[in-house]
């Protein structure tokens, strides 16, 4: 996986050229399991191209840079169908232009949803925005005797802290006679639960440490057996509020690549669980005006700097257009005529992603089925009516 210096070295290269005279096509694909298991990524990368080659006659492109597009549009589909360019991350953002002599392609942690745009400046917003909307995580790897801790984020992964319990003298007690076999059965036992939550007690001190030192935004606990759900009672209330979630993994085999994956993946959980709760919000909301559904009220809502959250529904495309005055992403050119005209976009959806992106808000592309039915394409949570 990319590095945060080299992703700032290719940001600083598409950076060059924003606004150039070729056009560029920008993709971001997700590559979770449920994204490859029977190819469907391969799917949606060739139900995003036919989209975009059915819509290139609307952006204003001359036949020279239209049959340009065209080819950089076959050269992302035939990369992408050899399975083994694919990364082992679970994402991929490609940057392709032939007039810039341009084919990027960059593996990254997560991609919010598989898009796909024609511009003549590249939409860079996720790539530049990973790392931050990501955030840092502690993740606790033990098991009953023994902690790594773990400080993951969008491109790393490195150990923080080892704790090592005190050894528990696990030997079978044996003594001769009924009663002396049975109390000191109960003084092991009773030693054992005491070594366990002391070192439980440990880990959970030792995060809060951390985490005092340097404010992470989410703790993830992993284990072999049960012992990550036995730390929980033992986290200090304000660490509580962080936990993601738990993963299977052992301190003395994970090494960095598995925890990264791990933690990721309890995160992914955490969100799916978040979704609802901000699709319950919204239902309870749009009807006192402090939340909107629908792609042309959120538009109107984020263009104002209304919306706190933007809720994507995955699969909704909308063709639209950008005013050119102010950048406001509408449904027909007709709402940017006192905007200086309106130029054609592929899909303000998509667009809208980027602009959430640049605005730094709370941004989640709702996957729970239950949840993704309640959102009609885009919709907000509102900071002010």
């Amino acid at each position: 996986m990319s590095s945060p210096s080299a992703i700032q070295k290719q940001l600083q290269k598409l950076a060059k050229l924003s606004g150039g005279k070729h056009p560029i096509v920008s993709c971001y694909l997700k590559l979770e399991p449920r994204d490859r298991s029977g190819g469907k990524y391969r799917i949606k990368v060739k139900n995003r191209i036919r989209a975009a080659e059915q819509g290139l006659p609307r952006l204003g492109l001359d036949r020279h840079e239209q049959e340009a597009v065209l080819g950089d549009l076959a050269r992302i589909q035939g990369y992408l169908d050899k399975v083994s360019n694919l990364p082992g991350a679970q994402g991929v953002a490609i940057f392709a232009s032939a007039g810039h002599r341009l084919f990027e392609t960059i593996p990254l942690p997560r991609v919010y949803r598989s898009r796909l745009a024609v511009d003549r400046t590249p939409q860079v917003g996720e790539l530049a925005a990973i790392d931050e909307e990501m955030g840092t995580y502690l993740t606790a790897v033990l098991d009953r005797s023994s902690a790594r801790i773990w400080e993951v984020s969008a491109f790393t992964t490195r150990s923080v802290a080892e704790l090592a319990g005190s050894e528990l003298r696990g030997k079978r007690f044996h003594a001769s006679g009924t009663d002396s076999v049975r109390a000191g059965e109960h003084t092991w036992r009773g030693r054992i639960r005491e070594e366990k939550q002391r070192h439980y007690a440990a880990i959970a001190d030792k995060l809060f440490e951390l985490d005092r030192a340097n404010p992470m935004r989410g703790i993830v606990l992993a284990a072999p057996g049960v012992e990550a759900g036995a730390v929980e009672p033992f986290l200090h209330p304000y660490l509580a509020a962080k936990l993601m979630g738990t993963a299977k993994l052992s301190p003395k085999l994970a090494k960095g690549p598995e925890v990264h994956e791990a933690t990721l993946l309890a995160c992914e959980a955490h969100e799916r669980q978040q979704e609802k709760d901000w699709v319950a919000e919204l239902m309870e909301k749009e009807p006192t005006g402090w939340a909107v559904n629908g792609v042309g009220v959120t538009l109107r809502a984020l263009a104002l700097g209304k919306v706190r959250t933007l809720l994507v529904q995955p699969d909704a495309t909308t063709p639209g257009f950008r005013c050119r005055d102010t950048g406001r992403l509408v449904l027909t050119e007709r709402e940017c005529r006192l905007e200086g005209g309106g130029d054609p976009v592929l899909d303000v959806i998509d667009d809208a992603i980027e602009e959430a992106l640049r605005q730094r808000l709370t941004l989640d592309v709702v996957f729970d089925a239950e949840s993704t039915a309640q959102v009609d394409g885009l919709a907000g949570l509102l900071r002010f009516k």
